[in-house]
């Protein structure tokens, strides 16, 4: 598979080397003033270099001619005129143009949790705006046959997750478990410690498990053909794409999810139809696959997993309702963060690390045998969770990068609090998929199209 998800144009790159201080896998190589290249057998493509990146090309500085020589490189669209810089992902919104253009094609389009707190910067809103219904508008604006939202896969994510965490801690099982929602995380633990990768969760993240759900119950929901459906997902992440095109990632049949955008890119989409973002009227996703709690809200930030994790796990193991929802012991927004969460009888440790930079020292002790006291420990790989991806709204100063950031978080607390549901268990949805078409968490229909495996050092590496 190839491996160029996230690139340095070495025509643009003037050798600052801002970007090997925030790569956390110290992929990028070069000399200082002279042009870097990513190593692509160490990358994880979680793309904080282009993020960080200071090195550009713009209209205004080098002309029209040389700007658009690279927006044509990039396959952007002619609406695109903002500095192109050094290190970039790849696009694929082409495709997405064409699948839209194509009528013998349904499209159903899935948006992350960080997404609705960033997009709307793009178009002049304040930092961390949530942006949820707009956005929602602008996706059936663009064309989109159907809208759905990822946060309802969240707090599937969770309904399988938890359950497995549930049968490791009480029935046996390989502990401390991780998440595994996280794909340049993944990708780190396969390259770095493949013969740990029974940690993991066996869940797929929520975007791989809504992909198989769109070209299966969603198709059926919406009486078409599977083959038919062009499944597109929206999200904070730049590693999503390598993700979606795993081998194994095709368990409807067909490739479950055919091709990601990144929330910078959803909004060259929104610009390039023409779209009046600001003045959109309100409209909701489409059900059931766009109906969420504030659990799947709460997945964009660091300890969120966790935290939803949790207020699931507790009722399903004491059957009663747990005391507090706000869950604030988990909640990490960088470094690394531990605690003991009790639950009934049973005394849970669990760890929360924000940051990849951060998880060597947690592989290391797990090899040493420290921590087999611990049950369940998240990871992500961005400094602050999915609010700070690679994909997001980008901003030169770091100043202005921490206090979007910073709103982003907050915009998605906010959004958790006020939603009537805040626990994935009490999403109706949730209860009718498991009831007309899984059966129950972790059964055999959705181990099948909810879970996976990792390369282990043995199997083929994927």
């Amino acid at each position: 598979m190839s491996m160029t998800y996230v690139t340095i144009d070495k025509n643009i790159c003037t050798g600052c080397q801002e970007c090997t201080k925030v790569c956390p896998v110290d992929a990028i190589e070069g000399n200082p003033r002279e042009a870097q290249e990513i190593n692509t057998d160490k990358c994880v493509m979680c793309g904080q270099c282009v993020q960080k990146c200071k090195s550009y090309v713009s209209i205004v500085s080098h002309g029209n001619d040389a700007y658009e020589k690279v927006r044509k490189e990039r396959n952007l669209p002619e609406t695109v005129k903002e500095p192109l810089f050094a290190a970039y992902n790849v696009t694929h919104i082409n495709e997405v143009i064409e699948a839209l253009e194509d009528k013998s094609k349904f499209t159903m389009v899935q948006s992350a949790p960080a997404v609705r707190m960033a997009i709307a910067e793009e178009f002049g809103f304040p930092l961390g705006s949530l942006a949820d219904k707009k956005m929602a508008a602008a996706l059936r604006k663009v064309g989109f046959d159907k809208v759905y939202d990822t946060d309802f896969s969240a707090d599937l994510t969770i309904m399988e997750e938890g359950t497995e965490l549930i049968t490791r801690v009480t029935k046996g099982g390989v502990l401390p478990m991780f998440t595994s929602c996280c794909p340049a995380w993944v990708r780190f633990m396969e390259l770095n410690y493949p013969e740990m990768t029974d940690h993991l969760s066996s869940c797929k993240s929520p975007q791989q498990m809504l992909g198989p759900i769109f070209k299966t119950y969603g198709a059926q929901e919406s009486k078409i053909k599977p083959e038919n459906v062009f499944s597109v997902s929206v999200m904070p992440c730049t590693c999503k794409e390598y993700e979606c095109n795993r081998e194994e990632m095709k368990s409807s049949g067909f490739k479950d999810v055919d091709v990601v955008l990144t929330t910078r890119e959803l909004a060259y989409l929104i610009k390039y139809k023409g779209i009046d973002f600001a003045n959109l009227k309100d409209e909701e996703y489409d059900s059931p696959l766009g109906d969420y709690t504030g659990a799947g809200v709460i997945f964009g930030v660091g300890g969120g997993v966790m935290e939803a994790a949790l207020r699931t796990g507790y009722e399903l193991i004491t059957k009663k309702a747990i005391p507090d929802v706000n869950i604030l012991s988990v909640r990490n927004y960088s470094g690394i963060k531990t605690s003991l969460i009790q639950v009934g009888d049973l005394t849970l440790k669990v760890g929360v690390v924000t940051g990849l930079k951060n998880v060597k020292e947690v592989m290391e002790d797990l090899k040493a045998g420290k921590l087999n006291d611990y049950h369940f420990i998240e990871v992500m790989t961005c400094p602050s969770g999915c609010v700070s991806g690679g994909g997001q709204p980008k901003l030169l100063e770091d100043t202005d990068t921490f206090e979007a950031i910073d709103h982003r978080r907050n915009s998605t607390y906010k959004h958790d609090e006020n939603l009537p549901l805040r626990k994935s268990h009490d999403n109706p949805s949730i209860k009718k998929i498991y009831k007309d078409y899984f059966g129950e968490p972790n059964g055999e229909k959705s181990h099948h199209l909810l879970h996976t495996t990792y390369y282990n050092g043995k199997t083929k590496k994927k």
